[in-house]
């Protein structure tokens, strides 16, 4: 096979020297598989399988878990830290979580390639993650239709709240007003007043596919948001 654009979203130590690693490729989307030796000392792909840093790999096996063959490096890592960090720890257990194992998924790549670019700075971070998040719920046939269930217009002066079994919306008093709501279905999601409303429907439309078990980079950001709001910080 060709080598294959990758990022690492995932590994774990396998047996003595090995890790299981989970990565997102451009061609084929979630690839598992083992990666032999990496976890010995002095290895050189040991310093290039990590997370945030572009790769170019092949793999062998005709089965779910791969063997990783070919393991190259394409570039620097991105630096990020804070924030910056948990965001993109963020990404990485949001597509290992929801991603199936080998659905083509290029345009989340795009965005994900993206995203690490826009993660060292504070304010391309939001954007950047609304549109990884529509990209793959659009993938998973799971993105949100700005209607009502029947298919209706929404009212701008109502108010709605997102309803899963449909993907729509429905009246709800503690929901998003549906003048907003036309707003982030045209894709605006940069226009003043837009950040809080477009991440409260992506993580809306999201909960179905992640399930009860809650994501661990979401518990980090949390407390790092309780430090800062510490009068001893």
């Amino acid at each position: 096979m060709q080598p294959q654009p990758a990022f690492l979203l995932h590994k774990r130590p396998y047996r003595e020297t090995s890790a299981l690693v989970e990565l997102l490729t451009l061609e084929h989307g979630r690839v598992r598989a083992v990666a032999q030796g990496v976890q010995r000392p002095g290895s050189r792909s040991r310093g290039r399988l990590q997370p945030f840093a572009p790769l170019h790999v092949t793999w062998v096996g005709e089965g779910e878990l791969k063997r990783l063959r070919l393991m190259e490096s394409r570039g620097a890592a991105a630096l990020l830290a804070g924030e910056g960090l948990l965001c993109g720890l963020y990404a990485n257990e949001l597509l290992t979580r929801t991603l199936p194992v080998e659905l083509p998924a290029g345009e989340v790549f795009a965005f994900y390639t993206a995203l690490l670019d826009d993660l060292p700075r504070p304010d391309g971070r939001a954007l950047a993650l609304r549109r990884l998040e529509f990209a793959l719920l659009e993938l998973l046939d799971a993105a949100p239709r700005f209607t009502t269930p029947e298919g209706g217009e929404l009212d701008p002066q109502a108010r709605y709240r997102f309803e899963s079994a449909s993907r729509a919306f429905v009246p709800g008093e503690a929901g998003l007003d549906g003048r907003t709501l036309r707003l982030l279905a045209g894709g605006d999601w940069a226009a003043p007043g837009l950040a809080g409303p477009a991440k409260a429907v992506a993580r809306a439309a999201l909960a179905p596919l992640l399930g009860a078990r809650p994501l661990r980079s979401r518990e980090l950001m949390r407390q790092l948001a309780e430090r800062r709001r510490s009068p001893s910080h």
